[in-house]
């Protein structure tokens, strides 16, 4: 790591910079952050030197010369990155010139997306590193319960649902709110009764009715309710992989982040629906390291052990000795661990990672690789940490910004309804200072909206 150069200091940001001119800041930030990659020096350069007020001034005319916040763009650089060539060059964290020169909720804003203060153990080591430290450790001890929204109903008669919904389709028009009143608030087994017992009494196919009579993204919320959970991943691997192009955010979200008995049920949902195995669907739909990934997560057969202290610092040791820049030794030894051993070990090995090289997995994995590969990596160190928080990301991105990905939102809200979704909303307020009831409700309308908000279960 380097070492801080002696003497180095920011520029103070107390005084207002000479010749100011925000829309010139505001083009030269558009310009360092656009394309592949960033140019982090050129970004900290004019952040360190303007007064907090011309600061602001730069955000107004950033949102103005191209629609966007500035605040957010900076969110989806590599802060870690930011905070240590800070850190390098200034011989201060970052994290401690905002607390010292920004105020109010621009302050609270900044302090927030930089995420710590690098300053805090009195040397140059990541903060986020520590705090990773911290959480491997409590999570050896700390058993959070996951909670789905959505609930068996009490009382449950799957005559009177059946009924209820065939009237809802009958004749003209249909009655939209019935529709998503019963089957958000019916769990998938009950829902399954329902299917079965419309087609004794009414010798008519629920799903076919359904879709006769809603369309578009409600449609696809309801009949993905309507669905085993396995048959309905099985069926999003599917579309992910048909067609023109692949949505790879697809694949890794799925096979990343579902336990081995899911995996092991998608596999023979996969098989019976479309009679080809999930791997012959993956191999040629994929190629080179990614598909090796793929293939080995679509196994379904990764360690559910606890950890193992030893083999931890041992893995641990494995992945921290490859050499930078040997890129294909570094996936293929990731892969292996990451991939193959159980999540309380992989905890450990995070853990362990952290003693050995002051840094988070996570950011080692950013800095050193690239594409679907380090996605992948990603998404399933972010699921060994801390699952809904995962998905809390996902759904925020999914609704962040102009347009909305309804895909991404209805696959997770479908697939974590009754699995984590109430830890995922909690996850969500966290972190984004926004319910994710409110959310939707700002980035959805209609009959989407109220099947959306029914599924979220309440506001936070």
């Amino acid at each position: 790591m380097a070492k801080p150069a002696q003497g180095a200091k920011y520029r103070g940001s107390i005084h207002d910079f000479p010749g100011f001119d925000p829309n010139q800041d505001a083009e030269a930030l558009y310009t360092a952050m656009k394309g592949f990659g960033s140019d982090k020096e050129a970004i900290l350069d004019i952040i360190t030197s303007r007064s907090n007020r011309q600061r602001q001034e730069v955000c107004q005319s950033y949102k103005s010369l191209y629609g966007k916040d500035l605040i957010d763009n900076l969110n989806e650089l590599d802060m870690l990155d930011i905070r240590e060539i800070f850190r390098t060059k200034y011989e201060k964290s970052l994290y401690s010139m905002i607390k010292n020169d920004t105020s109010g909720e621009y302050k609270k804003t900044l302090l927030k997306l930089c995420g710590g203060d690098d300053d805090a153990a009195g040397q140059f080591f990541p903060e986020a590193a520590q705090v990773a430290y911290r959480m491997w450790e409590l999570s050896a001890v700390a058993r959070v319960e996951l909670k789905g929204t959505v609930r068996p109903a009490n009382d449950f008669n799957p005559d009177a649902d059946a009924k209820a919904l065939r009237k809802a389709m009958k004749g003209i028009g249909t009655d939209e709110d019935t529709i998503i009143d019963i089957i958000t608030h019916r769990s998938n087994a009950q829902r399954q009764q329902i299917r079965q017992t419309f087609k004794s009494h009414f010798g008519r196919d629920l799903m076919a009715d359904l879709k006769s009579e809603i369309s578009g993204d409600l449609a696809r919320l309801i009949l993905g309710l309507m669905m085993p959970p396995a048959h309905y991943d099985a069926k999003q691997l599917k579309k992910a992989m048909e067609g023109a192009g692949t949505d790879e955010k697809a694949l890794i979200e799925i096979l990343a982040t579902r336990t081995n008995a899911e995996i092991q049920a998608i596999n023979e949902a996969y098989k019976e629906d479309y009679h080809k195995s999930l791997e012959d669907a993956i191999s040629s739909d994929t190629s080179g390291h990614f598909k090796r990934i793929l293939i080995s997560l679509a196994t379904g057969n990764r360690e559910e052990g606890g950890e193992n202290l030893d083999q931890a610092r041992e893995d641990a040791q494995e992945i921290a000795d490859t050499p930078s820049g040997d890129k294909t030794s570094l996936e293929t030894r990731f892969m292996t661990i990451l991939c193959t051993r159980s999540y309380p070990h992989l905890r450990r090995v995070f853990q362990e990672f952290i003693k050995m090289t002051n840094y988070d997995v996570e950011h080692t994995i950013k800095k050193e690789m690239s594409g679907d590969v380090r996605d992948t990596f990603v998404a399933i160190v972010q699921s060994v940490k801390n699952k809904p928080l995962f998905f809390a990301d996902k759904l925020y991105k999914s609704m962040k910004g102009a347009g909305t990905d309804e895909k991404t939102l209805t696959r997770i809200m479908v697939s974590r309804s009754e699995i984590d979704l109430l830890n995922i909303r909690r996850e969500f307020i966290e972190k984004y200072d926004k319910s994710l009831h409110q959310a939707i409700e700002g980035d959805t309308s209609g009959d989407f909206l109220k099947a959306l908000l029914a599924l979220c279960g309440g506001e936070d």
